[in-house]
């Protein structure tokens, strides 16, 4: 992760490595206890510097062809920005079809985009992307757990940005 960061998780999720977990290119994975039907809901977080002026639709659409390119389809279910101009966010509900582990799921992703400033360089910014994917049938159930470790994400004391 290009800027540290510290978030808390409810007390039933639990993290595990990127590696276990089979994605070894994100920075955090945290697991639902309860998987629905063999499929455990699950929240990763990673970020990337972004000199580039691209804006935080632009940067969500990306990761939507990303995925084209991963799953069986893909719909922006629901976009919408948050935040301030000083602290921008973004958030998008995407719904997927795809083969997990050779099943067939339909799930739904809730993804938040959060940009990060350097106090002492406002023309570098980080961005964080945080990603809740669980089953289409629990991701109602555990969206509200996602909220509240996305209300906790801060740069730890030795990052040098401001949100």
């Amino acid at each position: 992760m290009p800027v540290p960061l510290e978030l808390q998780l409810p007390d039933d999720w639990r993290a595990v490595s990127p590696e276990q977990a089979g994605v070894p290119d994100i920075a955090f994975v945290a697991l639902h206890p309860r998987p629905d039907d063999g499929f455990a809901a699950n929240v990763t977080v990673d970020s990337a510097y972004r000199p580039d002026a691209a804006r935080l639709a632009d940067i969500s659409d990306e990761s939507v062809a990303h995925l084209r390119g991963c799953v069986e389809t893909v719909h922006v279910a629901g976009r919408r920005e948050v935040g301030s101009a000083g602290a921008p966010g973004l958030t998008q509900t995407l719904a997927l079809t795809a083969v997990v582990n050779g099943v067939h799921r339909e799930l739904t992703q809730s993804q938040v985009y959060l940009s990060l400033l350097d106090l002492h360089d406002p023309d570098r910014r980080v961005v964080v992307r945080l990603a809740l994917t669980a089953t289409a049938a629990q991701h109602d159930d555990v969206l509200k757990d996602f909220r509240t470790i996305v209300a906790t994400v801060r740069p730890t004391s030795e990052a040098q940005v401001d949100t």
